[in-house]
C-alpha cells in the first residue's frame, strides 16, 4: 500500500516526498500539471533553506546573496542586515521545482497526473484520486482544494485588508549581493538576484493596480529599472490563508496549505522543507497527531515576526518608521534577519 499520497508537485510536496522516500515509505505524488510548475513568488531562498535542500541532495542552481537591505523607497535611506550562517540564493522557481523533482524521481517517487478533490478517509487508510494511502498528504497551495474540502479553512480575520503579490523578472545586472526590500506607502518590492544578467522583483501589495501602477510608487527602483526587458507579470493572492488544524485524521497539511500568513518575511519555503521533514518523522513514528505541535515550534518565530510586521504595516505612522528604526538600530535588525535566515 502507498504510504504517503501526496497532493501537490509543488516545492513542499515535492520536499515531503523526498524525505519519505529517504525514509523508507513508499510515496506517489499526485499533480495534474506538467513539470517545472512556475508561481508568482519572491524567489529567495533563505540560508536554511539553501542548507536543507542540500542535506536532501536537491541541487539548485542560482545567485548567491549574502542578507537583506531594507531601503525606504522614496529618499533611498537603507538599513542591512549580513547573514551569519552563510547565503542565500536567488533562484528561479522553475529551476528550485526542476531540481526537486529530478531527486524526486531519482528516490523512485511515482507522479500521476492527477487532481485530487474528493477524499474520504476511515480508521486506517484514505481514498483520493483513485488511489488508497495510510496518510493524505494536502501540499496543494495557497489556496488548497484539500483544505477547503473539508471546511478546515480558518475565517479571515476582521479588519485586515488581503494582501496580493505581483512578480516580474528583468534583464538586468543584480546592483547589490543583497535582497532589497523596498518600503513605500501600502506596498513593498523585493529586489532579488537571479543570475549574472537578471533580477526579480516582487511586489507585496493591498491595493489592486497594475504592476507599473504599484512600482511607480518606488521611484529610486523604478529609475533602475527603467529600459530593461521585463517579463509578463505573474500574480498570486488573497496572501494570508488561515487553517484550522495541521492534522485531520489521516491528512496533514504542509507548505502554504498548512495556513499563511504573508510574504513579508521571506521565510515560506525554509518552512516548508523543515516541517516535510517533521511530518514524516511523525508519521514514521506512528505518531502523526504529534506534526500539529512540530509544526506550531517550527513556525513560531515566522508567524510572530511576520504578523507583528503587518500590524505595522497596516498603520501608517509606524510604517514610514519601519525603516529610519532599522537603520538606527543594525544590531536588532541583523539580529531579526538572522532569526530567519
Amino acid at each position: 500500500m502507498i504510504d504517503l499520497l501526496i497532493a501537490g508537485g509543488g516545492p513542499a510536496g515535492l520536499a515531503t516526498a523526498i524525505h519519505g522516500a529517504l525514509g523508507g515509505l513508499e510515496v506517489v505524488v499526485a499533480e495534474p500539471r506538467p513539470t517545472p510548475i512556475d508561481k508568482a513568488c519572491g524567489e529567495g531562498l533563505m540560508p536554511g533553506a539553501v542548507r536543507r535542500l542540500r542535506e536532501l541532495g536537491v541541487p539548485v542552481e542560482g545567485h548567491p546573496f549574502h542578507g537583506i537591505r531594507y531601503v525606504d523607497g522614496v529618499n533611498g535611506r537603507h538599513a542591512e542586515g549580513l547573514f551569519r550562517c552563510g547565503p542565500g540564493l536567488g533562484a528561479r522557481r522553475t529551476a528550485l521545482q526542476s531540481a526537486l523533482a529530478g531527486r524526486a524521481a531519482a528516490l523512485g517517487v511515482r507522479v500521476v497526473p492527477r487532481r485530487v478533490d474528493g477524499v474520504v478517509q476511515d480508521g486506517d487508510r484514505v481514498h483520493a484520486a483513485g488511489l488508497t494511502a495510510r496518510y493524505l498528504v494536502a501540499a496543494d497551495g495557497l489556496h488548497s482544494p484539500v483544505r477547503r474540502g473539508l471546511d478546515l479553512a480558518a475565517p479571515p480575520v476582521p479588519g485586515r485588508p488581503a494582501r496580493y503579490g505581483l512578480r516580474r523578472h528583468y534583464d538586468l545586472a543584480p546592483w547589490s549581493r543583497l535582497v532589497e526590500v523596498h518600503w513605500a506607502d501600502r506596498c513593498e518590492a523585493y529586489v532579488t538576484p537571479l543570475a549574472p544578467g537578471r533580477i526579480g522583483v516582487a511586489l507585496l501589495t493591498g491595493e489592486h493596480a497594475p504592476f507599473d501602477v504599484q512600482l511607480a510608487r518606488f521611484p529610486l527602483l523604478a529609475e533602475r529599472l527603467a529600459g530593461a526587458a521585463g517579463t509578463p507579470v505573474r500574480g498570486a493572492g488573497p496572501l494570508r490563508q488561515g487553517a484550522r488544524v495541521r492534522v485531520a485524521g489521516r491528512v496533514l497539511f504542509v507548505g502554504d496549505a498548512a495556513g499563511y500568513v504573508d510574504a513579508l518575511t521571506g521565510e515560506g519555503l525554509t518552512l516548508a522543507v523543515t516541517a516535510a521533514g517533521e511530518l514524516v518523522r511523525c508519521v514514521r513514528e506512528g505518531r502523526p497527531q504529534a506534526y500539529e505541535r512540530a509544526w506550531r515550534e517550527l513556525s513560531r518565530s515566522y508567524r510572530t515576526l511576520t504578523a507583528s510586521l503587518l500590524w505595522a504595516r497596516h498603520r501608517p505612522p509606524l510604517a514610514r518608521r519601519i525603516v529610519p528604526l532599522a537603520a538606527r538600530l543594525p544590531r536588532v535588525f541583523t539580529g531579526a534577519v538572522n532569526l530567519l535566515a
